[in-house]
């Protein structure tokens, strides 16, 4: 009896024994499986500018693009060539818009292969269409927001020389008051999509305002009773394509130093920062944060050359641009292949 107890005793520990070790092996295969799982999803997760600054490059850490300074947002790695081409289709009315007189510019966002299905627009920087035209030697800049129509199509109203501006410049009115070749850049983000920049030439009839050139680097300017003053913060000498580039903006008013940080929020930011090179029209959209009581810039240029810039920022419901130009020269590093450059449009 004792010998059958003690054979039963040890068969019982020989099941338990393999019941364990069956259940341990199991755990470490699940355990194998959900580190395979997450390695897996790792390594189909990249990091992407919201504004696609650099066309569509990747990264595989989180952090800020070094073109506009926002921050990284996760995306699935795909076949780039599965993604979908977008387009803005521009019809100006009349056909060639002509300075001093009122048309229309429609703007309606497509989709190659499928031009006739509606192509709904997400939110970015609180619009769904943002459109910066400026004149082909860079003398005039505006920044205004299309404005939604049941065709479609985002319209702005083009005013005559007599009429004025129902709700200010910089929302869905502007006005050409001379001829001559312009510029349009189409900021908008397909919902679903990457954000796109389409760059349109557009052509005014009517007597052209003298040409004016813009070679020499200026470094302040003034807006709204503002002045403002780019320094060169540890950059250093040159601004140079291909390398990060950091120019601290300190702003005075009356002689007295103003905190940026008390400037109202505009399109979702203190303060918004276009500059277009003056000869490849590159184009660069960039949001200069704030730090030690300055606004500080923070982007790369793919390519040299002199770029005309734009600095927008709100004080008392109104907006203030000062303007200036600054030089990059050819850096040393790699440029990169890819930039906020606009996408080539339609020619008008």
């Amino acid at each position: 009896m004792k010998n059958f107890l003690l054979a039963a005793f040890a068969a019982a520990l020989l099941i338990i024994v393999n019941f364990t070790a069956c259940k341990t092996d199991h755990s470490k295969q699940q355990a194998n499986a959900t580190a395979d799982q997450t390695a897996q999803a790792d390594a189909n997760t990249a990091y992407i500018c919201p504004m696609n600054c650099e066309d569509g490059k990747l990264y595989d850490q989180p952090g800020k693009c070094p073109v506009c300074n926002m921050n990284l947002e996760p995306t699935q790695r795909t076949d780039a060539s599965a993604e979908p081409h977008f387009f803005i289709d521009l019809k100006t009315t009349p056909a060639m818009p002509d300075a001093g007189k009122p048309g229309m510019l429609s703007l309606t966002p497509q989709k190659h292969g499928a031009e006739n299905t509606p192509v709904a627009l997400d939110l970015v920087h609180e619009k769904k269409m943002h459109l910066i035209v400026v004149s082909d030697d860079l003398s005039w800049f505006d920044h205004i927001h299309p404005e939604y129509q049941a065709s479609g199509s985002y319209d702005i109203k083009l005013l005559g020389s007599n009429d004025k501006f129902t709700n200010g410049r910089g929302a869905t009115e502007m006005r050409f008051d001379n001829g001559g070749r312009y510029w349009a850049f189409v900021d908008y983000k397909p919902s679903g999509g990457k954000n796109q920049v389409d760059k349109i030439e557009l052509n005014v009839a009517g007597k052209p305002a003298p040409s004016k050139t813009y070679d020499k680097a200026k470094m302040t300017a003034s807006a709204g009773g503002y002045n403002l003053t780019m320094e060169a913060g540890h950059t250093g000498g040159d601004l140079r394509s291909g390398e990060q580039v950091h120019l601290p903006v300190s702003i005075t008013k009356n002689g007295k130093p103003v905190d940026p940080a008390t400037f109202e929020n505009y399109l979702g930011e203190k303060s918004h920062l276009v500059l277009v090179e003056k000869d490849s029209k590159t184009f660069v959209h960039t949001h200069p944060s704030v730090s030690n009581g300055k606004l500080d810039i923070h982007t790369m240029f793919e390519k040299p050359g002199t770029y005309r810039g734009w600095l927008q920022f709100q004080t008392q419901g109104v907006v203030n641009t000062a303007d200036f130009v600054i030089n990059v020269v050819q850096g040393s590093g790699n440029t990169g292949e890819h930039n906020h450059d606009a996408h080539d449009g339609h020619q008008h």
